[in-house]
């Protein structure tokens, strides 16, 4: 386990976003891509988390709703992207690092394109004890909805088919294929569902851990299901398997889960990406 730099942000509180309405500059490493869900407004929204480079002590920030296939140019940007984005603070949403993307004004500025350069802005925010996020939810919402997790042990990896989109989505979907275009970027393509879903199971380091269990709502695991089309059911969860659980939380892997948090059941958290670098 990693003792948290001296130098690093608290991980007690979330770090209050300004009041009113007034777009700010923001100066942000993109650590987290999460699946796109159906919109009615968007076709398809996307939540990303980041943290924040352009202040002395740098802090999580959420961007929602983004329409991610919407980016074009040197808007489009990647994990591990630094970009700049005006936004606002989101309103309608309590949660203290959540603000609204003003997309136009995305610009892709750098990258981090090794585990070295990324490890000084993540080493800071990672902590043990999902537990403890979970108790000052319960205790005070809202409180820090977005965190860098260490697991003590990763007990599996649960995969299950998707169900596909429930009929409220799926009006969504077709609502939005039906609106004259946003963007003109030609022809819509309705959001697909993925084939499956996951869960990752862990303990994390408090000692009364009795194990968490947290839906995988990163894009990448998509992404990668869709490049195995081809592949029946079996060779796909077999991939899916060797890929998220044997690679990415294998015993020469520093596995830390970023995981945040939904707005309206706070208590519940998922888990949006991985970092891993090598041990």
């Amino acid at each position: 386990m990693t003792q948290q730099s001296l130098f690093a942000p608290s991980i007690d509180a979330a770090t209050h976003k300004p009041q009113g309405h007034r777009p700010e500059r923001l100066k942000l490493l993109i650590v987290v891509k999460a699946a796109p869900n159906p919109s009615q407004a968007y076709g398809e929204t996307v939540c990303v988390a980041a943290l924040r480079m352009d202040l002395e002590k740098n802090h999580w920030v959420r961007l929602y709703p983004i329409n991610f296939r919407a980016l074009e140019g040197p808007s489009a940007f990647r994990k591990y992207d630094i970009v700049t984005v005006d936004a606002k603070p989101a309103p309608a949403d309590p949660r203290h690092e959540s603000w609204r993307p003003l997309i136009p004004s995305f610009q892709r500025v750098g990258r981090l394109d090794t585990w070295a350069k990324r490890l000084p802005w993540v080493a800071d925010h990672v902590e043990d004890s999902m537990c403890n996020l979970l108790a000052a939810i319960r205790a005070s919402p809202p409180a820090r909805s977005l965190a860098a997790i260490r697991p003590r042990r990763i007990d599996g990896l649960d995969i299950e088919p998707h169900p596909g989109w429930t009929p409220d989505e799926q009006a969504k979907i077709e609502a939005y294929m039906q609106q004259d275009s946003l963007f003109g970027s030609g022809p819509r393509t309705a959001l697909e569902a993925p084939r499956y879903k996951a869960w990752y199971r862990y303990r994390c380091h408090a000692r009364s851990c009795r194990g968490h269990r947290q839906g995988v709502l990163d894009w990448e695991f998509v992404a990668h299901q869709r490049r195995l089309g081809a592949h029946d059911d079996a060779g796909v969860r077999q991939e899916l398997r060797e890929r998220w659980l044997e690679k990415i939380c294998g015993a020469d892997r520093d596995t830390v889960f970023f995981v945040g948090n939904q707005a309206k059941r706070p208590h519940v958290f998922s888990v949006l990406g991985a970092f891993y670098p090598p041990r």
